[in-house]
């Protein structure tokens, strides 16, 4: 089958058989489920699947800055739990900030730390100063207009309120419980590729209106694995 599968250059597996993998992949079928229907090895899929998560992630990082009116949050992911510990310092969870783009993108990153330094450079990162940013009253996003933001404006969650007409971050939240929905029906992601699942959430997530499949197969098609 060698030189017979245009999106997987130098696999033993034909064009056939891979379009219907990754049809079962743009499906969301777990690597057992779409090895027992494809016939091919748990090992083999295992892998094929790896691949495409990392050509995913490429795809997500060198997507363009967003612009607009975004919303930015972080999120902790992670099922340890240390006692007395919770919150923006919750112990033993993995920091992810989002930033997402009022009918546009959700762009996802994993942080060290909730600092106004981390989150910042981040924001400025990835956000055009012409934009608005939405966010919660957290200390971390003190100062954006001052570094040249067009505006900031801010719900306090704090004091129970979570939209202000048109101010909220609905949006990224929204994301955030899609994503967590999603990895927990995986019992648990090893920390060497949640990375990985992560970027393949943002992906489905912004893809949810279109055929996962065609556009998984045309960025194949166009960057072969």
């Amino acid at each position: 089958m060698q030189g017979k599968n245009k999106y997987f250059r130098r696999s033993h597996i034909s064009e056939a058989k891979f379009r219907m993998i990754v049809r079962y992949f743009a499906h969301d079928l777990a690597a057992s489920k779409t090895a027992e229907l494809s016939g091919v090895s748990r090992p083999t899929i295992n892998q094929l699947f790896l691949k495409l998560r990392l050509r995913i992630a490429q795809v997500c990082e060198s997507s363009s800055p967003l612009s607009g009116e975004i919303e930015v949050d972080e999120s902790y992911f992670g099922a340890r739990r240390v006692r007395g510990k919770r919150g923006r310092g919750a112990s033993g969870k993995t920091i992810v900030f989002g930033l997402l783009e009022r009918a546009g993108r959700v762009y996802t990153e994993i942080v060290p730390d909730a600092s106004k330094k981390q989150l910042q450079s981040a924001i400025r990162g990835q956000v055009g100063l012409d934009s608005i940013i939405h966010s919660d009253g957290w200390r971390g996003y003190n100062g954006l207009v001052d570094v040249g933001y067009k505006k900031h404006l801010r719900v306090n969650h704090g004091k129970h309120e979570f939209a202000r007409g048109n101010c909220h971050i609905n949006g990224i939240e929204s994301f955030w419980s899609y994503a967590k929905r999603r990895l927990a029906k995986f019992n648990g992601v090893p920390h060497e590729t949640f990375y990985l699942h992560l970027k393949e959430c943002e992906f489905r997530f912004n893809h949810r209106e279109e055929d996962l499949y065609d556009i998984i197969l045309t960025m194949l098609r166009e960057n072969p694995l």
